[in-house]
């Protein structure tokens, strides 16, 4: 069931740079290594909704309702639009605490969460990725679904965390210089605004 081809695949889908690795990498960049950790377990487990949804046939909807995949887009382009207004408007780059206050990185996992929960193109590419690689002989499919889709969460954390790591190890250097910081800061910030106009400008697939 776990083919190379399901592998490959899924390494090539994680590693494209998309909403998830871009917070994870500014939060390594601006809040360091342990709070990058926290970005990549908030963004994998958004995954979950999407793949539980697509598993149990509720991913449908997206393709039937244009209203559903329409709502949920709209609620994701503004939350994106957000983030990149938070980050443009801070004074100085983002920071957690060192010691890592515990709301600091509930935050930090929650907005992580919520990047893949609102956005309806995961759902649908859950369905349309995951069934292809189940055995049309399997006897439990649903099984099958989960399966692969656990397999695909695990390779996105680990991905993700060692984008975080990377990132954070050119953290020293960025904030040794506060124009530096806020010139990347707001880099940043005008990615989520456009990823943001491109949720926007999407359609149903």
């Amino acid at each position: 069931m776990l083919s190379f081809e399901f592998l490959l695949t899924s390494l090539v889908v994680v590693l494209i740079p998309g909403t998830g690795v871009l917070y994870t990498v500014a939060t390594g960049l601006f809040s360091g290594k342990r709070a990058s950790f926290i970005a990549a377990l908030g963004c994998t487990l958004g995954i979950l909704p999407a793949l539980l949804a697509s598993s149990l046939g509720l991913a449908a909807v997206f393709h039937t309702s244009a209203v559903a995949f329409q709502v949920v887009k709209y609620v994701g382009v503004v939350y994106l639009l957000y983030l990149a207004w938070q980050m443009w408007r801070s004074p100085s780059p983002l920071q957690v605490a060192e010691g890592g206050a515990s709301g600091g990185f509930s935050s930090i996992a929650v907005k992580g969460f919520l990047l893949n929960i609102l956005n309806p193109k995961l759902s649908i590419f859950f369905l349309a990725f995951l069934p292809q690689f189940v055995p049309g002989a399997a006897e439990n499919a649903l099984n099958s679904m989960l399966l692969l889709g656990a397999v695909f969460m695990l390779m996105t954390f680990v991905i993700f965390v060692m984008y975080g790591f990377l990132s954070s190890l050119f953290a020293a250097y960025i904030m040794k210089s506060d124009r530096a910081g806020v010139v990347i800061q707001r880099i940043f910030a005008t990615s989520f605004a456009a990823l943001g106009f491109k949720l926007a400008l999407s359609e149903r697939v």
